[in-house]
């Protein structure tokens, strides 16, 4: 790719997606928790997204680390649950281990230049 590129509008956007569907998904898993204040604070963070501020990519990788810890203590309680009860375990650990590393890559993007670029104040 030439340089000129990774700092585009349309490339930032595109990174943009991993975090938004990552913040998504885990509102999803709130809300099926019934965590209504997890999911209304998760929802709170998209805007975020469009704000050109300094601080804004660290409390994004923030709350996406903390959305992967989430996933991995998910996974190893319902683990734990499956095991006490004889039943599979094993598919689900990896899909919800699967979705902690995505989540934890959305959490990364913003250390791309073209993300670098978009939240520097100038």
């Amino acid at each position: 790719m030439l340089r000129g590129t990774m700092t585009s509008p349309s490339h930032r956007a595109w990174l943009l997606i991993a975090p938004l569907l990552a913040l998504l998904l885990l509102a999803a898993h709130f809300y099926r928790a019934a965590e209504w204040a997890w999911v209304l604070a998760t929802l709170a963070l998209l805007p975020l997204l469009a704000l050109r501020r300094a601080w804004v990519p660290r409390v994004l990788q923030l709350a996406l680390l903390a959305g992967a810890v989430e996933w991995t203590w998910t996974a190893a309680l319902l683990a734990q649950q499956r095991l006490a009860l004889g039943q599979p375990w094993l598919r689900m650990a990896l899909i919800l281990g699967a979705v902690a590393l995505l989540t934890l890559a959305a959490a990364l993007v913003f250390r791309s230049a073209g993300l670098k670029a978009r939240y520097t104040v100038t």
